[in-house]
């Protein structure tokens, strides 16, 4: 019988100038997709062009990350914007990227909003559409990541694009199935075991439980592990063994 396969992917490249963030050199051999920040909420021109080398020599596919212009906050806090900004930040960024994976002669493959942005899309139809026209308008052959179930998944379908519905192992989720905010002090899993449990249920049963003690159905293509924790490679480390003895293949997305 043939093996179940997931795609594992995080997000990398969120060092900026002289601040290191993440252990992107050292988790880059665990994942099959890395979504490379586009210098808005992390990451700059000269880290873009080292992190998509990197991906490239490693063979691993390459999403872009783009977020909100917002360095200080990390792009994890929301904004007020408009459907026309969103889509002029979503193509700026995605095609920076594009500009050094096109130098070293490799492809894009998706594309992943980061944080705030990513939680607004999970919820409001004009940002999510914003974000998947800017997508099918830069190339719509490009896989659109979101939240397993969200009105982006939603949006990508209405535009045609290949959709991943993607599933956090390190998070927890709410009863409407979106993740819990950063502000709430349960929204991260910091116990290795628990989160691997967590993801292995969500794989094989297509389950996750709630805050609320709440079991709902829910649908992965992609996994989530975030590259920026201290203990983010061993967390990525035990997650691939689980996956090992599961007979779970680690594999990219495929268009």
């Amino acid at each position: 019988m043939e093996k179940r396969k997931i795609d594992l992917n995080s997000d990398i490249g969120e060092s900026f100038g002289v601040y290191k963030i993440g252990q992107d050199e050292e988790i880059l051999p665990y994942i099959s997709s890395a979504n490379i920040a586009c210098g808005f909420h992390a990451g700059d021109y000269n880290v873009m062009n080292k992190t998509v080398k990197m991906a490239i020599d490693r063979g691993v596919a390459i999403g872009a990350h783009p977020g909100m212009q917002d360095l200080t906050g990390f792009g994890r806090r929301e904004m007020a914007v408009s459907a026309d900004e969103v889509y002029n930040m979503i193509i700026y960024q995605i095609n920076a990227l594009k500009g050094f994976i096109h130098i070293h002669g490799g492809s894009l493959h998706h594309v992943k909003p980061h944080g705030a942005l990513y939680n607004m899309a999970a919820t409001n139809t004009v940002i999510a559409e914003a974000i998947a026209k800017a997508v099918y308008d830069t190339d719509a052959a490009l896989i659109l990541y979101g939240l397993a179930n969200s009105e982006l998944i939603h949006a990508g379908k209405k535009y045609g694009l290949h959709v991943a519905e993607e599933i956090f192992a390190d998070r927890t989720y709410q009863s409407d199935g979106t993740l819990s905010p950063r502000t709430f002090p349960d929204a991260v899993i910091h116990d290795k075991n628990i989160a691997s449990a967590q993801i292995k249920r969500m794989i094989e049963d297509n389950l996750v439980t709630t805050v609320d003690g709440t079991e709902i159905p829910i649908h992965g293509d992609t996994v989530c592990v975030h590259g920026d924790g201290i203990h983010a490679l061993n967390f990525v480390q035990h997650l691939t063994e689980m996956f090992q003895e599961a007979e779970i293949k680690i594999e990219s997305v495929s268009r």
